[in-house]
């Protein structure tokens, strides 16, 4: 009976610790661990979020870019994180690519996460620089095709989906590319601006300035529809019939994370997405808000790593 006692005080005891620290949740700064350089289009999205989270929660909201390995060290460190809410990832279709294209991590994203908010659907676009003297998807095939293995291709890392939508559309062209990967889009621009690599499919925020002011040419966008940020594009589709390669954003945090903080975590975000100021940067981005509870952010990840392996297995990739 005293065994029997001191089980129930205990359980009660952590029941209420748990219900404390719920209540009192947030009572310090929340850090948003972003897998990329600064610049790009996932850090933009993220200090968007941060700067609405900190004027309502209370607490301030820390975007801290760990850049490298296409996301993956960004992964690792939230995953090792206590598991108390205050360090939360920002996640992007690398996150669920990089368990089937990378060999020897250290974790499995989708059993040592766990699913938060869906933030935003987006679309890539295929930029070149106008040096390259390409006006449409058709001719960037025809000079990749008279050209093999001479073209560059960059990406923001390996296993992103600015890296894998070129993948695909390799693929499903039969062209010849070289990859280049950089950390993070943002660093890439330089070289693509210059001429250096030759295409990059990167995410629109990310590409929509450079493409208004004329820098960059935009042949195309990788989504099944045409972006409302850029509606004279076409689809890649339109002359790849069948490809498409749509992008999300969202939040996750260590898999053990406490349900009620997580619930608040989602209602934070939800609330973000609702307010009309957040609903018009997004859109400005190219983007659609995308709220969804944790159980439905987590349905669409399972959807996209098993779309994205399948890509991963055809293409014949890994890295080590």
């Amino acid at each position: 009976m005293r065994v029997l006692r001191f089980v129930i005080m205990l359980i009660g005891l952590l029941l209420l610790t748990s219900a404390f620290s719920a209540e009192k949740f947030p009572n310090r700064p929340i850090k948003l661990v972003v897998g990329f350089a600064a610049g790009g289009g996932t850090d933009t999205v993220a200090r968007i979020m941060c700067e609405w989270l900190a004027s309502h929660i209370g607490q301030p909201c820390l975007v801290e870019n760990r850049a490298g390995s296409g996301g993956m060290i960004a992964a690792q460190e939230v995953i090792n994180s206590p598991p108390d809410g205050y360090t939360i990832m920002f996640v992007a279709p690398n996150n669920v690519i990089g368990n089937s294209l990378y060999k020897n991590l250290p974790f499995v994203f989708l059993r040592d996460s766990t699913p938060v908010a869906g933030l935003m659907r987006l679309t890539n676009v295929m930029l070149v620089p106008p040096s390259l003297g390409v006006t449409t998807v058709a001719e960037f095939i025809a000079l990749a095709k008279a050209r093999p293995g001479e073209l560059h291709y960059a990406s923001s890392g390996n296993g992103t989906s600015v890296h894998m939508s070129a993948e695909l559309f390799k693929l499903m062209t039969h062209l010849n590319m070289v990859h280049v990967p950089y950390r993070g889009a943002a660093p890439a621009y330089p070289d693509l601006l210059a001429g250096r690599v030759h295409v990059l499919f990167d995410n629109i925020p990310g590409a929509v300035g450079f493409v208004k002011a004329g820098k960059l040419r935009a042949l195309a966008v990788t989504a099944a529809a045409r972006s409302a940020a850029l509606p004279d594009v076409p689809t890649i589709a339109e002359t790849v019939p069948g490809y498409e390669a749509s992008v999300f954003y969202g939040v996750s945090a260590p898999k053990s994370t406490p349900p009620e903080v997580m619930e608040i975590l989602n209602k934070a975000f939800t609330a973000a997405l609702s307010d009309p100021n957040i609903q018009k940067r997004i859109t400005e981005l190219g983007g659609v808000p995308l709220p969804m509870t944790p159980t439905k952010f987590g349905r669409l990840l399972i959807d996209e790593s098993d779309k994205w392996a399948q890509v991963v297995k055809s293409a014949g990739i890994s890295v080590e």
